[in-house]
C-alpha cells in the first residue's frame, strides 16, 4: 500500500509551504531582540488561531460527510425504482404481443373511417359542384353588366372549388381523373380570359378613367391584387399548382399601362423630321408627357397601392420610350436644324421647367437617377454630324459670298470708303457674323459643341483665305490680259488689304473664351498669305507702270537730263495716293515694298549693259545723274512717309561711290565695302558695275573678284535683299566664222 504523501501530494506541498512561511515568520521575529518579550503572546495568539482553523475543517468535512452519505441513499433508491420500471415494460411487451391479432379489425376500422370522411367531404360539395354552370351563367351576366367585384368572387369560389378537387386528386395519385375535372370546370378558363379583357380595357384606358371613372380602374387593380395574393400564396406552399397559376397580373397590368402610354406618342409609322415637322413632334411630346404625368401624379396615384410606385413606373417609361425614339430619329440623314433640335431638346428642353422640372412634377418626379436621355457617345456623335451639316452650309455661304464679292470688282464704280477714307466691302463683316452666329447658337446647347464649331469655324475661314487669294490669281491673270478689266482693280486690291485686316483683328473675338482668344498659327499664316498675294498683285500694277520708263535707263539721253525720274516719281506719287485709301500697317508696307521695287527696277536698267562711259568725263555725268535720281526718289519716298533707315535707295548713293572712284586700283577696297554692306551682291554684279565704268583692266577686275572670293559674305537675319533678285544678261559669245579659237 501506498503512503499517504504518494496518494496527495498537495497536502505534502502544502505543509512544506506552511513550514517555510512559519519559519520566515519566526526569524522575522527572533532577529531582534526586543521582540523576545513578546514571545508568550505570539505563543497563546497562535494557538488560538489554530484552534480556530482546525474547528472550521472539522465543520467542512462533517458536512461533505452528511452529503456523501444522503447522495448514497438517493442512488440506492433509485436503483430500486428503474428494477420496478424494467419489470413492468416487460409485462407490457407481454401484453402487446398477446393483442397482436386484434390490431387486424383496428386497421379495416380506420380504411373504413377514411373512406367515410371522404364519401362526407364529397356529399359537402355536390351541392355546389352541381351549381356550377348555374354559377358560371351568372358570372358572365356579372361581368357583361360590368360587376367586376362580384363577377371576380364568384369566379374566385369555382376556382378554389376546382383547386380544392384536384389537389386531393394529386395527393392521393389520381392524376388520371384529373382531366374530367378540367373538362368539367372548362367554363372557368372562358370567364377568366372575359375578365382579363375587360381588365386590360380598363388598364388602357386608365389616363381617362381616373379623370372620369376611378371606380372602375380601383375596381380593376383590387381585382389584379387579389389575384397577385392567391399567386403568393400557392407559390409559398409549393405542393400543388393549379392550372392557369400563376397569373401574374400585376406585371401583365404594368406591360399594358406602359403600353398605354407610350402607344400613342412613340409607336406612329412615321416622324416628320423635314422642316417644322419635327418641332412640332417634340412640341407635342413635351404637351402631352407632361400633362400625363400630372394625371399619374395627381390621381392616378391615389388609385393604387403605394407599392405599385406608379408614378415612377410611368417616369421611368417614358424615359426609356424617348431614348430610344430619338434613337430612332437620329438614324435618319437629318439637317443641321433637325440635329440641333434634338440636342436642345434632349439637353436642355427636357430637364427644364418646361417638361421634367415642371413645377407641378417637383419633387415626386425625378429623371437624374435615370441617366441622360441621350449618351456621351451619341451626343458626342450627333454633335459631331451637327458640325459637318454646319460646315457644308458655311463653305456654300462663304462660296457664295467669294462669288458676290468678286462680280462686285467689275461694277463701273469704285468699292465703298469708311469714315476715314479706306476702301472695304461687306465680306469680312458677313463672314464673321456667319461664323460668330454659328459658334453663338452652338453655346445654346454644350460647351463641347461650341469647341467644335468653333475648331471648324477656324478651319473654314483658313480653307476660304486660300479660295480667296486663288480668286485673287485668277482675276490678276484676267487683268493682266486687259487692264482696263476690272476698272478699279488696285482700288479692290486694296480694299481687300482692309478686308483682311478686318479678318485678323475680328478672328480672335470668335473663341468662346474671353481669356484664351489666341489665333492659331496656321490661321494667322493664312492671313499673312492674303496679304502677301494682294500686295504682290498691287506690286506687280506698279511694275507695269514703271517697267516702261525704267526700259529708257541708262541712255545718252538720260545722261543729259530728261525728266524720265519724274515721271516714275509720278507713278509712284500716284499709287501712293491709292495706297492711301488702305489702313496704315499695310500702307507703310506697301510704301517699303514700292521703294524696293524702284530701287531694284533702277538697279536692274543698270546692268543691261545698254551703255558703257566712254570717258572721265561720261563717268562724271553719270555719277552726277545717278546722285540727282537717287535724292530725288528718296525725298520723294520720305515725303510719303518713309524713313531714310528703312529705304533702300542708299544702294544707288553707294554704287555711284563705285563709278566716281578716280583710282581704278583702288576698286578693290571699295568693293569690299560695297559687298560689306550689300552680302547678297554677286561676282556677276560687281563685274557688270565695273563694265559700267567703261576703265577696268582685265588685272583690276581679277583682283576685285579674288578679294571677294576671298571675303565671302553671309547674309544677316535682318537684311532684306535687293540685288538676289536682279538677273544679269548672260555675256555675249563673239561670232565664229571658222574652225578655231574664238577670239
Amino acid at each position: 500500500a501506498s503512503s499517504p504523501d504518494e496518494e496527495w501530494p498537495e497536502v505534502e506541498k502544502a505543509e512544506k509551504l506552511a513550514r517555510g512561511a512559519a519559519l520566515k515568520w519566526a526569524s522575522g521575529v527572533f532577529y531582534c531582540p526586543e521582540k523576545l518579550e513578546g514571545l508568550g503572546q505570539y505563543r497563546s495568539r497562535e494557538t488560538q488561531r489554530n484552534s480556530s482553523i482546525q474547528s472550521r475543517l472539522k465543520s467542512t468535512v462533517q458536512s461533505y460527510l452528511e452529503g456523501v452519505s444522503a447522495g448514497l441513499e438517493q442512488l440506492r433508491s433509485a436503483a430500486q425504482e428503474v428494477q420496478s420500471v424494467c419489470q413492468d415494460l416487460e409485462a407490457a411487451r407481454w401484453a402487446l404481443l398477446d393483442s397482436a391479432d386484434r390490431f387486424q379489425g383496428l386497421q379495416q376500422m380506420r380504411a373504413l373511417m377514411a373512406e367515410h370522411v371522404q364519401l362526407a367531404s364529397v356529399v359537402q360539395v355536390l351541392p355546389q359542384l352541381f351549381s356550377v354552370h348555374e354559377v358560371f351563367s351568372h358570372t358572365l351576366q356579372l361581368l357583361q353588366g360590368q360587376h367586376l367585384l362580384e363577377a371576380h368572387a364568384e369566379l374566385m369560389m369555382m376556382e378554389h372549388l376546382r383547386d380544392d378537387i384536384l389537389s386531393q386528386l394529386h395527393l392521393r395519385g389520381l392524376s388520371s381523373a384529373q382531366a374530367t375535372v378540367l373538362s368539367y370546370f372548362h367554363g372557368l378558363q372562358e370567364l377568366n380570359e372575359s375578365l382579363a379583357k375587360q381588365l386590360w380595357d380598363i388598364v388602357g384606358s386608365s389616363l381617362r378613367l381616373v379623370r372620369e371613372d376611378p371606380v372602375l380602374f380601383v375596381t380593376a387593380v383590387r381585382i389584379i391584387e387579389r389575384e397577385e395574393k392567391i399567386d403568393d400564396t400557392l407559390l409559398l406552399e409549393a405542393t400543388f399548382l393549379p392550372p392557369g397559376r400563376p397569373k401574374g397580373w400585376r406585371q401583365r397590368f404594368y406591360h399594358i399601362l406602359q403600353e398605354t402610354i407610350t402607344g400613342p406618342h412613340f409607336h406612329a409609322a412615321h416622324v416628320d423630321v423635314e422642316g417644322p415637322g419635327l418641332a412640332r413632334h417634340l412640341a407635342a411630346l413635351q404637351k402631352g408627357i407632361v400633362s400625363e404625368l400630372r394625371v399619374v401624379k395627381d390621381l392616378m396615384v391615389q388609385c393604387v397601392p403605394a407599392h405599385y410606385n406608379i408614378l415612377s413606373v410611368c417616369t421611368a417609361t417614358y424615359h426609356q420610350a424617348l431614348t430610344s425614339h430619338l434613337q430612332d430619329i437620329l438614324r435618319e440623314d437629318l439637317d443641321k436644324q433637325a440635329l440641333f433640335l434634338l440636342l436642345e431638346w434632349a439637353l436642355r428642353v427636357y430637364h427644364s421647367p418646361e417638361m421634367m422640372g415642371h413645377p407641378d412634377l417637383l419633387p415626386e418626379v425625378d429623371v437624374s437617377a435615370l441617366g441622360p436621355l441621350m449618351s456621351p457617345e451619341l451626343v458626342d456623335q450627333t454633335e459631331r454630324k451637327y458640325v459637318v451639316k454646319v460646315k457644308a452650309s458655311v463653305l456654300e455661304w462663304m462660296q457664295r459670298t467669294l462669288e458676290v464679292e468678286f462680280k462686285e470688282w467689275f461694277r463701273e464704280e469704285e468699292p465703298e470708303m469708311d469714315h476715314q477714307g479706306f476702301f472695304q466691302s461687306a465680306l469680312p463683316v458677313i463672314v464673321m457674323q456667319m461664323l460668330n452666329e454659328n459658334i453663338q447658337v452652338a453655346s445654346l446647347i454644350t460647351d463641347s459643341l461650341q469647341q467644335k464649331v468653333y475648331n471648324m469655324a477656324l478651319e473654314e475661314l483658313e480653307a476660304f483665305l486660300g479660295r480667296l487669294r486663288e480668286a485673287l490669281v485668277q482675276c490678276g491673270k484676267e487683268h493682266q490680259k486687259d487692264r482696263t478689266i476690272p476698272k478699279y482693280y488696285v482700288s479692290y486690291l486694296l480694299a481687300m488689304l482692309n478686308n483682311n485686316l478686318t479678318l485678323s483683328s475680328s478672328v480672335s473675338s470668335l473663341h468662346p473664351d474671353t481669356a484664351r482668344r489666341e489665333v492659331p498659327t496656321s490661321l494667322r499664316a493664312a492671313l499673312d498669305r492674303t496679304q502677301k498675294k494682294a500686295c504682290q498683285l498691287l506690286l506687280e500694277e506698279l511694275l507695269l507702270d514703271l517697267q516702261p520708263l525704267c526700259l529708257q535707263l541708262p541712255s545718252r539721253k538720260w545722261l543729259a537730263g530728261s525728266q524720265l525720274v519724274s515721271s516714275i516719281c509720278e507713278v509712284i506719287d500716284k499709287y501712293a495716293k491709292d495706297f492711301s485709301h488702305v489702313r496704315k500697317p499695310v500702307f507703310m508696307l506697301l510704301l517699303m515694298e514700292s521703294e524696293l521695287l524702284v530701287a531694284s527696277q533702277y538697279l536692274r536698267a543698270l546692268m543691261q549693259k545698254k551703255m558703257v562711259c566712254k570717258s572721265k568725263e561720261e563717268r562724271g555725268q553719270l555719277c552726277d545723274r545717278l546722285l540727282q535720281d537717287a535724292t530725288q526718289l528718296q525725298e520723294l519716298f520720305c515725303g510719303l512717309g518713309l524713313d531714310r533707315s528703312q529705304q533702300s535707295l542708299e544702294v544707288v548713293f553707294a554704287l555711284r561711290e563705285l563709278i566716281c572712284l578716280n583710282d581704278p586700283a583702288l576698286l578693290s577696297l571699295e568693293v569690299l565695302g560695297f559687298i560689306t554692306k550689300y552680302p547678297d551682291v554677286s561676282d556677276e554684279h560687281i563685274t557688270t558695275l565695273l563694265d559700267l565704268r567703261g576703265d577696268v583692266s582685265k588685272e583690276v577686275r581679277h583682283v576685285v573678284l579674288e578679294m571677294m572670293a576671298q571675303h565671302p559674305q553671309v547674309l544677316p537675319e535682318s537684311y532684306r535683299p535687293i540685288f538676289s533678285t536682279i538677273l544679269v544678261p548672260a555675256p555675249e559669245l563673239p561670232l565664229c566664222l571658222r574652225k578655231g579659237k574664238c577670239a
